[in-house]
């Protein structure tokens, strides 16, 4: 549920992510390694190629094994062109070395690092009609945030909202595990809690708490077009006041057999469900008669 609950026993796979960062076992990931101030060693083909085809200006130095050079001819020929440097890389320990990471995949870059926008901004931006966001509080897991990461991307999420206190921030092992999603899908810093809350209704935004039970069932629920998905922490779950501020309480419905699902793998079920409804509106977004939900107060518990 959202609110606190007792933290799961370890190695308990919930619903919503975590607010700590979990311990990982001895050899299944290395340390990240140190950036330099303002920027983020990536790495991954996607990874790269995403930030190369977006944002090139933001590569600062690439490292490539021989056996990439034939994928990433357009990459180097722009480092050539612009100056930037480019070292190829024989000895795959180097890179395992370079990229603290087994999972490197033959390329490693040094870029300068995205700041995250702010609410005011990224709402000026955003187009009229359907749009569904994210508000992460607390995921911290970087394999649970690219993950989360590359289902937005893959459903066209305009942005993850982060709470005004969260550490969260993009890492290297979280752009791999995006895939390159991370390039696509904006992250946005929100300030006070209310003061955030405010401000997204203002902007046509119904927001949805997300919660292991006791929530109404997302295949049933009348999903609205501009949608923040609220998600919480492992463990703690979202915070009790921020829940309560929520229009919806959203649950995914299983067999019992497990508690619940992964943040991540629940983010890409509840997308999809969001996707799918929006599928079944008009053109204009407005939903077919019959399918505009019911107004709620704020804090309300949807019926059943």
């Amino acid at each position: 549920m959202a609110g606190r609950r007792t933290p799961p026993s370890p190695g308990r796979d919930s619903p919503w992510g975590s607010r700590t960062r979990e311990a990982v076992a001895p050899g299944r990931e290395e340390r990240a390694p140190a950036d330099r101030p303002g920027e983020l060693r990536l790495y991954g083909l996607n990874a790269v190629r995403a930030v190369f085809a977006r944002r090139p200006q933001a590569i600062r130095k690439l490292y490539v094994a021989q056996e990439r050079i034939g994928q990433l001819q357009p990459l180097l020929k722009w480092c050539v062109t612009q100056r930037i440097g480019y070292r190829v890389v024989e000895d795959v320990d180097e890179l395992r070395r370079l990229a603290s990471s087994t999972h490197h995949e033959g390329v490693v870059a040094d870029v300068l690092r995205e700041s995250p926008r702010t609410l005011e901004d990224w709402l000026a931006a955003l187009p009229e009609g359907p749009c569904c966001a994210l508000w992460l509080d607390g995921v911290g897991n970087p394999h649970n945030l690219g993950a989360i990461l590359r289902a937005s991307a893959h459903f066209g999420v305009a942005g993850l909202l982060l709470a005004e206190r969260s550490p969260l921030a993009l890492s290297g092992a979280a752009a791999r595990v995006a895939e390159g999603g991370a390039e696509a899908v904006p992250m946005v810093r929100l300030g006070a809690d209310a003061e955030a809350i405010a401000r997204l209704r203002g902007a046509g935004f119904t927001l949805a708490a997300t919660v292991v039970r006791d929530g109404t069932d997302v295949f049933a629920a009348p999903l609205p077009p501009r949608l923040v998905y609220v998600l919480g922490a492992e463990g703690e779950g979202m915070g009790t006041a921020l829940a309560a501020a929520c229009d919806l309480r959203l649950s995914i419905p299983g067999t019992g057999a497990v508690e619940s699902l992964n943040v991540a793998a629940a983010t890409a079920v509840l997308l999809a469900q969001w996707a799918r409804t929006r599928a079944e509106t008009s053109p204009d977004g407005a939903a077919r008669p019959g399918s505009e939900p019911e107004p709620r107060g704020r804090g309300a518990t949807p019926a059943a």
